[in-house]
């Protein structure tokens, strides 16, 4: 285990780095940093059995080891995070959200800032408040603050035509949007809007209540009753918004507090964002634990995760365990100020980590009784698969392959990922072919998918995941398909993959010159986990289709022509099979087409005439995620 490639003793530098275990493939499957390059590197080949189980299988999955020498262990800390988010190594702990978080973003970016519900891919000069645990939540708490806050809530689209037409939408005659597309707001005093808005939100309260009550007086002192009575509903709409966020300290504190409860496989985090003495947010974390990771290790990792955004760096951070000084000294030199991490020990703060750690016990055990059941179902899917196809191992990643087309025209494929029986949705392909038939098509993608003369570390250097080679590869058809693949793997010289078809007529599962499929017993998790990847595949390649025809469409003229939908524009695109044949064709053979007549025949044709090749079939890309 792993003998074949420990490197001399003597030849590991003593000072501190980070180092990196590849496979023999050249996939980074883990990577570490130590004080000690040679003590760490070294203990990886001790006996066996005094190994984490963990530990021992990655050295198995491992066939060679590399590493860079730093000046300091910060260095070595920074490095190691950097290695992780480029590599997503297999072995390494994944700090990901369990599901995809709403957050209330402020385009502050824009000239005239727009407050929205978003998820997902934050972007540059945009604040984001939260994350909260319920859009419905946050929309219905946005609602509140445009009373007191009217900035515009309306996409580009529809601001640029009000401001074309020179007529607000229904939110500005409520009250709820100041109109900047109109000019009843400059563009100063609309971002003066957005600014306090995000001044509220952040937890700068009391300034924005106390201003209102004293204008509310004000007006009542001027008898301006109508005013007053507005100012009054306002200050009752953001007490409503208020209540939403639970009070815990005193306004001037802003923290994060951390919970975890964990057992010796996984790890649950909670975090309560707290902004202005308010839970703001919160979010939480499952992970798998790694080697012998102590409490202190996952909560280092965790808050590294949680700072990579410099404005959501809080000056305080309550934590159930120290991480090492080295993630403090990062947090602080990202956040360009002091950040307080410590373990609450009495008071409020240390109730409310307790509460934290509670909801983190939840969501394990939450978590537990769901993947009980996902995790034997996977694990005897992929035992079936393996034992129906006479497999060496389990084949812990399949890829898929599905090919769409219209009458044989805008030939597209998909090929999908599966790791370990879960779909890995990042990395998907989609392609353009040339080839005009299922069989070509299929070569065509193979070709593609396995490009000779690359060497894994050039393949590792451009991080394409997809040259990571799988131990199945599924097509989507019967025998022809299935050698059509197996001609394309053997041109490009790969031997020892092992490609099925799966036909949808009887569900039979074709091996490569066979003449009898093989099948698998209807309640075979096997047979179900193929069917999920064919069907992912065929999804994939249906919508990839569909984008190319919408923009097809898009890019023409035939939408300008009066009578001619979006509907009717697809269905004669799929009875001629693209706009290429479309423009040859007659005007006497465009009006026997459904739904068309010798009058929107005639001015499909003349409309078509002016249009410029390009605009009206596209050639076909590369690879399309």
């Amino acid at each position: 285990m792993g003998a074949d490639f420990r490197p001399e003793t003597s030849s590991i530098p003593n000072g501190p780095g980070v180092y990196r275990f590849r496979d023999s493939e050249g996939r980074v499957v883990y990577v570490g940093k130590a004080k000690s390059l040679r003590s760490r590197l070294t203990s990886y080949f001790a006996d066996p059995h005094t190994l984490h189980s963990r530990t021992r299988s990655m050295i198995d999955a491992a066939a060679s080891v590399d590493w860079i020498v730093v000046g300091s262990e910060v260095e070595a800390l920074q490095l190691e995070y950097s290695w992780i988010k480029e590599f997503d190594p297999r072995y390494n702990v994944r700090y990901r959200d369990d599901k995809s978080y709403p957050y209330l973003a402020v385009t502050l970016g824009e000239r005239f800032p727009r407050a929205l519900v978003t998820r997902g891919a934050k972007r540059t000069g945009t604040r984001y408040f939260g994350p909260y645990a319920h859009a419905w939540a946050i929309r219905a708490t946005l609602d509140l603050l445009l009373r007191v806050f009217p900035v515009r809530t309306c996409s580009a689209g529809v601001f640029e035509r009000a401001k074309r037409s020179n007529r607000p939408c229904l939110l500005a005659d409520i009250g709820k949007c100041s109109a900047p597309c109109v000019g009843r707001v400059s563009e100063a005093e609309h971002r003066d809007i957005a600014l306090d808005l995000c001044g509220f939100l952040g937890g700068q309260t009391r300034p924005v209540m106390r201003r209102l009550r004293e204008d509310m007086q004000e007006a009542s002192a001027e008898q301006d009753f109508e005013r007053a009575a507005r100012l009054r509903d306002d200050l009752q709409a953001l007490d409503r918004a208020l209540e939403r966020n639970t009070v815990v300290f005193d306004e001037t504190v802003d923290a994060d507090v951390v919970g975890i409860a964990d057992d010796e496989l996984e790890a649950a985090f909670e975090v309560f964002h707290v902004r202005g003495g308010r839970i703001r947010g919160e979010r939480g974390y499952v992970v798998e634990r790694v080697e012998d990771s102590t409490v202190g290790d996952l909560v280092g990792g965790l808050l590294l995760s949680l700072a990579e955004d410099a404005d959501e760096i809080p000056p305080e951070i309550l934590v159930p365990a120290d991480p090492e000084p080295g993630v403090i000294s990062l947090l602080e030199r990202r956040r360009g100020g002091a950040v307080n991490v410590r373990v609450p020990q009495r008071g409020a703060k240390r109730a409310l980590a307790e509460t934290v750690t509670r909801n983190a016990r939840q969501r394990l055990d939450l978590h537990k009784a769901r993947r009980s059941g996902d995790l034997t179902a996977r694990s005897r899917a992929l035992q079936d698969i393996q034992e129906a196809l006479d497999l060496p191992s389990a084949p812990l990643r399949i890829e898929t392959i599905d090919v769409s087309h219209l009458a044989g025209q805008d030939v597209v494929g998909s090929l999908v990922v599966f790791e370990d029986g879960l779909l890995r949705p990042g990395e998907k392909r989609t392609f353009a072919l040339s080839a005009r038939d299922d069989t070509a098509a299929i070569e065509e993608i193979v070709s593609r998918r396995f490009r000779p003369g690359t060497s894994p570390d050039e393949e590792q250097q451009r991080r394409r995941a997809f040259a990571y080679p799988p131990q199945l590869l599924v097509v989507d058809g019967g025998r022809p398909q299935v050698d059509a693949a197996a001609r394309a793997l053997r041109d490009r010289g790969v031997r020892d993959l092992t490609v099925v078809g799966l036909a949808k007529r009887l569900e039979e599962v074709w091996l490569p010159g066979r003449n009898e499929p093989v099948i698998l017993p209807r309640s075979s998790e096997g047979l179900y986990l193929l069917q999920r990847m064919r069907d992912e595949a065929h999804r994939v390649a249906i919508g990839y289709q569909r984008r190319r025809s919408r923009r097809r469409v898009k890019g023409s003229s035939l939408d300008e022509i009066p009578g001619l939908g979006p509907s009717r524009v697809k269905a004669l695109l799929a009875h001629f099979g693209s706009m290429a044949r479309l423009r040859e064709a007659e005007e006497s053979e465009i009006s026997r087409a459904p739904g068309i007549g010798p009058k929107t025949a005639a001015a499909i044709v003349a409309a078509l005439k002016g249009a410029p090749d390009e605009m009206l079939d596209p050639p076909a890309g590369e690879d399309r995620s």
